[in-house]
């Protein structure tokens, strides 16, 4: 891989592995059986620097800032790389969110750039919220002939002639915003520096490596924070190959596996809980003498790799089980939210490792990893290098909040000073996650502090965003809290979100207002969804300037018990 070391930008260093492994493949891009492209690093240069001669002869320099929402594929890395060249902030946003979350969050980083596909733009057209946007420029991809595209351009025509000009940024530039959640609510974007994902690089790869040859296949978002690192800067700065698939249909995904011999794959939790259920249903349909022999060999594959894995042992003791993920994956990344660690035993023991992480958008990514060495499933892992976690405030069985500092911790929450200080205290990023270090070094996470949400999805869920569609409710009063926030519990799994109404005296009935909110309820997507209702006969604790005081309101609901006082959806 290049020294990220001697590297002050990702522009920089991405154009140098594109001249150092010219000839490799960096990408393949499949849609169903067939396969649409693949490019080498060369292909790659060709096609992204034009693009950023385009961004320049339009005027775009350095810290301007750009947006991406496409789903995953090539024309994804090359906008990306092209705006890093031209010293540019990438904004990169999931396209699975609305148009007004869409156009909130683009108002909100300041993007002057937008790169999108043409079926996302036609929605984003037809919104009354780009009605003020910064949006200057917008690039739109595989747009029909005779398409009306409303002011944009085309992504594909986009060319300049001349050889590109790399603007040198420094390590402390702000690389990318990120928005960690936020959408109807209070958009919080985290400013993540060069620093960030060059020093994050270093250290992830010094534990799992890329080189050429590696086949990375991506299927989280790329604008996820996961799959943008371990999918694109970790990759193209080994000489590795990422490997697209325009459908995430399992029949594709499982054929992805063997067709293209990949060697890492990350997941959330939530896929890989569906990955073991078929394969847990696959043994149980085997006949009864196969059965006993396949477990016999999972019993001995167990003893055989406790201390580390070994792969060429489980290949051959389980090589069924390995052929069906192509023969050559090295370790399956688990990320972006909580993983229980009977779905990582369960994988182990079969001879795949499983890397399992635990981090934030505001730490880029990881803050602690599994190295294998051993292997533990009761654990989110040890500090990555050159990052530092300690307990704040633990109680006598050493459980605290987790805090984490380093080089990879963001410079803060974009226009947003407050939050900024109040989240990084004396350069300690304090993450909202209760958690204990063991004598070994290992992290063991147990709860929540803050009042939120991760989905098995890894989706971050801020009940303040959630509010927007209970608006107008005929209530006195209303909020959403995570209920393991009012009522903790040593806890990940099993997060939920209620609804606290006090009703109007004159108002609806309880019933009422249970079918009033259970209809708008269903209007969110099903991760997005409440639980539960309190019916709570006080006001709520106001401030100032009527503003709920969302802490007092808290410690006062959990004086109730949560059995009796939260009425199931």
């Amino acid at each position: 891989m290049l020294d990220l070391t001697g590297y002050d930008s990702l522009g920089a260093a991405l154009r140098d592995a594109l001249a150092r492994f010219a000839g490799e493949v960096c990408l393949i891009e499949a849609d169903r059986e067939k396969e649409k492209e693949r490019l080498t690093y060369l292909d790659f240069q060709r096609r992204a620097h034009p693009l950023a001669r385009g961004l320049q002869d339009s005027g775009f320099a350095a810290g301007h800032r750009a947006s991406i929402i496409m789903t995953n594929q090539s024309k994804w890395l090359i906008s990306a790389y092209a705006i890093f060249f031209r010293g540019g902030v990438l904004v990169p946003l999931d396209y699975k969110l609305t148009p007004p979350e869409h156009w909130q969050l683009l108002k909100h980083s300041g993007a002057t750039v937008l790169i999108t596909e043409y079926h996302i733009w036609r929605q984003l057209a037809a919104d009354p919220g780009r009605a003020g946007s910064a949006v200057g420029i917008i690039l739109v991809t595989e747009a029909p002939p005779s398409a009306d595209l409303h002011g944009a351009l085309r992504w594909e025509e986009f060319r300049g002639a001349a050889d590109p000009d790399l603007i040198p940024r420094q390590r402390t530039d702000t690389a990318c915003i990120v928005y960690s959640s936020g959408t109807g609510g209070r958009p919080k974007g985290c400013m993540m520096a060069h620093e960030c994902y060059l020093s994050q690089c270093v250290a992830l790869t010094s534990l799992y490596p890329f080189w050429p040859g590696v086949r990375y296949l991506s299927i989280l978002p790329t604008n996820h924070a996961v799959d943008f690192m371990v999918g694109f800067i970790g990759p193209f700065t080994c000489g590795a190959a990422v490997v697209h698939l325009r459908t995430l249909r399992p029949e594709f995904v499982r054929e992805a596996f063997t067709r293209y011999k990949i060697t890492y794959v990350t997941l959330v939790p939530a896929v890989l809980k569906n990955l073991q259920k078929g394969l847990q249903e696959r043994f149980a349909a085997l006949p009864p003498a196969k059965r006993a022999l396949l477990n016999a060999m999972i019993a001995l594959n167990k003893l055989l790799t406790r201390g580390r894995p070994r792969l060429w042992i489980s290949r051959r003791l389980l090589p069924q089980v390995h052929k069906a993920f192509g023969g050559e994956l090295l370790a399956i990344v688990v990320g972006g939210a909580f993983s229980e660690p009977q779905n990582l035993q369960f994988f182990y023991d079969l001879g795949i490792p499983v890397a399992n992480g635990y981090g934030l958008t505001e730490a880029c990514t990881v803050i602690t990893v599994n190295d294998l060495k051993p292997f533990r499933a009761d654990t989110v892992g040890k500090p990555l290098p050159g990052v530092e976690v300690r307990i704040v405030n633990p109680g006598q069985d050493g459980i605290g909040e987790v805090a984490a500092r380093g080089r990879t911790i963001m410079s803060g929450y974009l226009n947003e000073p407050e939050l900024t200080a109040e989240t990084i205290v004396d350069g300690w990023l304090m993450t909202g996650d209760i958690g204990r270090l063991d004598s070994s070094g290992h992290l063991q996470l147990f709860g929540r502090k803050k009042n939120m949400i991760v989905t098995e999805e890894g989706k971050n869920i801020y009940p303040e965003d959630i509010e927007n569609v209970f608006a107008g409710l005929p209530v006195k009063e209303f909020c959403v809290f995570a209920a393991n926030f009012v009522w903790p519990r040593r806890s990940m799994t099993g997060e939920q979100l209620v609804l606290v109404v006090h009703p109007d005296s004159g108002g609806p009935s309880e019933e009422d207002l249970l079918r009033e909110i259970n209809a708008r309820n269903s209007r969110l997507l099903n991760y997005k969804r409440i639980h539960g209702v309190v019916f709570w006969k006080e006001d709520f604790p106001l401030t100032a300037s009527l503003k709920i005081k969302r802490n007092v309101l808290a410690e006062q609901l959990a004086r109730l018990e949560r059995e009796s006082a939260v009425r199931s959806l």
